[in-house]
């Protein structure tokens, strides 16, 4: 399992994955495009969305209060209004300051409360780096322009969905294993599935029964369900790969 990256890099890791993604929106030729990723979005509503999601994030951080998600007061307005891309600057701007504001290791509430990560400021700047990382992806693949995930993020990417994404859905429905996941790169990872859920990083016990190996950025974008699992090389008993993936909608 790897390291979280330090705060000022998650926050700078946010904003960089987002400037990318207004790039990507600016250089679309028409807003009503479909978001592959999204096959229910147009580029207006992937906008929207990682604007709202910013947002929410802002107030939740601001709160500092990890017993209750923001109030509709504390939230405001998060609807587009106005130029797209300014509002949507903004957005990323207020996210920012929140984080900032809060420091490190600060409280507050999150979804995940049932995984392992902590409910602090440092785990949601993990998270929206993520949330940046793969629309950015979502907004080139639209315009025809899908670029790899940068390292930084990719790698610790698969570590935060493993533990956060998988490890808040509960019960695993189906026979137990263990998973391992190489990254090309170097970092790799194991994922134990029983009916106690799914665990990151678990005691050494046994040999995995799938494997998957690929570079960080195909891991997450695949755990993302951004690319089918035949663009990555899976070894062993596929048809758990196949149930993981299936698994993971729920989340």
């Amino acid at each position: 399992m790897t390291s979280t990256p330090p705060f000022p890099e998650l926050l700078a890791l946010i904003e960089g994955r987002s400037a990318a993604f207004r790039e990507a929106v600016a250089a679309a030729p028409d807003l009503s495009v479909t978001v592959p990723g999204c096959p229910d979005w147009s580029i207006t509503d992937l906008v929207a969305h990682l604007g709202a999601v910013h947002r929410f994030w802002a107030a939740a951080v601001a709160a500092g209060d990890e017993s209750g998600p923001p109030s509709a007061d504390q939230l405001g307005d998060r609807e587009p209004h106005g130029d797209l891309l300014e509002w949507s600057a903004a957005s990323t701007a207020l996210l920012l300051a929140a984080l900032r504001d809060a420091g490190p290791g600060a409280p507050c509430w999150t979804w995940w409360g049932a995984s392992d990560a902590p409910l602090t400021s440092t785990a949601v700047a993990r998270h929206q780096v993520q949330e940046a990382a793969v629309h950015a992806y979502d907004a080139q693949e639209s315009i025809g322009r899908a670029e790899p995930l940068p390292a930084a993020v990719a790698v610790d990417g698969v570590s935060e969905f493993l533990q956060v994404g998988l490890g808040s859905l509960g019960a695993w429905p189906h026979r137990p294993a263990r998973v391992a996941f190489q990254a090309i790169e170097g970092p790799s990872w194991t994922l134990d599935l029983s009916p106690s859920g799914a665990k990151a990083d678990p005691p050494a016990s046994g040999e995995p029964v799938t494997r998957i190996q690929a570079t960080a950025s195909d891991l997450v974008l695949a755990l993302y369900r951004r690319i089918p699992l035949v663009d990555v090389r899976v070894d062993g008993d596929r048809s758990v790969a196949g149930e993981l993936t299936e698994w993971s909608k729920a989340g």
